[in-house]
């Protein structure tokens, strides 16, 4: 009779020894490669943010009539009077960018006929855009807009826009005066009218 090759215990052993070793280590890569994939994940989400808010900050500037308000302190603030790029269906919103002290917060407030500080009676929508800003700043000269934005430890987004042109401001025609003829008084220096003429 033939036998049949079968594995002995000290083989069986060898390769439970083995797989004791390799199966750790395999465990280990695997959880690295999950948690890479998870900051990957939340990286990508965070510039998608930025992104949306870059997009949403262009369109608002592009869609505007020009009459740009723009305050510099620590961070610039921007108030575009009348966009018709709204988040919130309105068919013209006043929009105002600013960096909140708090956490360096830069949010978008969109509304209609509203003041900054905001009152507890306006009603306005405040969207969170990016936290820990490091650089927000705008310069808006002839048809040019120049945006700088950087959030901490990042690096910076820039873009120009061109053809957004301020609103002419209409001079008032002085009005005219009809003058009259005036003689010099014998009293001083005072004028007064001179009688009209006799008609024949």
């Amino acid at each position: 009779m033939l036998k049949r090759p079968a594995f002995t215990i000290i083989e069986v052993l060898i390769a439970i020894t083995l797989m004791g070793i390799i199966l750790p280590a395999l465990y280990e890569s695997v959880a690295l490669l999950r948690d890479s994939n998870t900051h990957l994940f939340s990286y990508l989400e965070k510039a998608k943010k930025v992104t949306q808010g870059t997009d949403t900050l262009y369109l608002d500037l592009v869609s505007s009539d020009g009459n740009i308000t723009i305050e510099k302190n620590n961070f610039s603030s921007v108030c575009i009077e009348n966009t018709k790029n709204s988040l919130y269906a309105l068919s013209v919103a006043r929009v105002c960018w600013l960096v909140l002290k708090e956490d360096n917060t830069l949010v978008r407030v969109e509304g209609y006929g509203y003041t900054l500080p905001i009152g507890t009676e306006e009603r306005v929508e405040v969207d969170k855009v990016m936290k820990n800003v490091a650089l927000f700043d705008l310069y808006y000269q002839e048809d040019k807009i120049l945006v700088l934005l950087q959030e901490k430890k990042k690096e910076p987004v820039t873009f120009m826009i061109q053809g957004v042109t301020k609103p002419k401001i209409k001079k008032k025609k002085p009005k005219k005066v009809k003058k009259r003829n005036t003689k010099p008084s014998r009293e001083g220096n005072t004028t007064r009218p001179s009688p009209p003429s006799p008609v024949k």
